[in-house]
């Protein structure tokens, strides 16, 4: 059985669907094998960032209704054999999606996929509770900013709660992604720095990724910044992170600094 992993935020445009896609990159390069499913009803953003936006012909809700099968609506990436996206769909919204549905899909992803990525939407509304139902694990991506921290540590509470493990009595694996990170602007207090944010959450931290050009750029490419720019900070802080989750010991580092963040490191039993 497949891992499933949800990708989330409270606060929208904090590089949530960014992060899912350069995630699930990097997860496939290692040879294993990753569906990435949109949750994002009504509006679909991740095919756009994979470049799969001319591809989509069936989406979540069409398999949830029946009306196409699994099979028929994945998309396989053109660069990574690996890799696959369940786009959302831009005409309905998230009424359309239901318990039993959800779960009927995410059963047959993750008996068929090593990772199930669940892109989910910002915010505490059905979708986004939709998209964690089923998570074994969660990525918590948050900026350095305080009401990106403080919407986090909403959705850490709804994790907690409104998940069929927390509803058994078990714990949601759940950690920190910090995105357009700027070690500058840390400094000079204008934005939190990582021990601030670590100490408001309380989660552990999977990987910091700076600020950068490059991100954006991927994005407007269509491609995963892990795959766009293999060389760059984002990438390398991305491919650390998926190292982490396949249970890899890292020792974790600002990207663009020169020192280590020291006793600071990742450490999660292989599945």
């Amino acid at each position: 059985m497949g891992q499933v992993m949800v990708v989330t935020s409270g606060k929208g445009g904090v590089g949530k669907t960014t992060s899912t896609a350069a995630l699930g990159a990097a997860l496939a390069q290692t040879g294993q094998t990753v569906a990435m499913v949109d949750f994002d009803v009504g509006l679909r953003n991740l095919d756009l960032v994979m470049g799969a936006e001319r591809r989509v012909v069936f989406d979540l809700i069409n398999v949830i209704q029946g009306q196409a099968k699994l099979a028929q609506a994945m998309i396989r990436d053109k660069r990574l054999d690996t890799l696959f996206l369940l786009p959302a769909s831009q005409t309905r919204d998230k009424d359309a999606l239901t318990e039993d549905g959800v779960a009927k899909v995410m059963k047959e992803l993750t008996a068929n996929f090593d990772w199930v990525i669940c892109d989910s939407p910002a915010g505490i509304g059905k979708g986004a509770v939709f998209a964690m139902q089923h998570a074994d694990l969660a990525v918590v991506v948050t900026n350095p900013e305080i009401s990106s921290v403080r919407d986090s540590d909403r959705i850490i509470g709804l994790l907690d709660a409104k998940t069929e493990k927390a509803k058994k009595g078990h714990d949601v694996e759940k950690y920190l992604l910090i995105s357009r990170y700027d070690e500058n602007r840390a400094t000079s207090g204008d934005m939190l720095q990582i021990d601030d944010i670590l100490e408001i959450l309380s989660i552990p931290l999977l990987s910091v990724v700076p600020e950068s050009q490059e991100v954006l750029r991927a994005s407007n490419l269509g491609s995963p910044v892990t795959l766009c720019s293999p060389n760059s900070a984002p990438a390398a802080a991305y491919r650390d992170a998926a190292r982490r989750l396949n249970g890899e010991v890292v020792a974790l580092t600002i990207p663009k600094e020169k020192n280590r963040l020291f006793g600071r490191i990742f450490g999660r039993r292989a599945a």
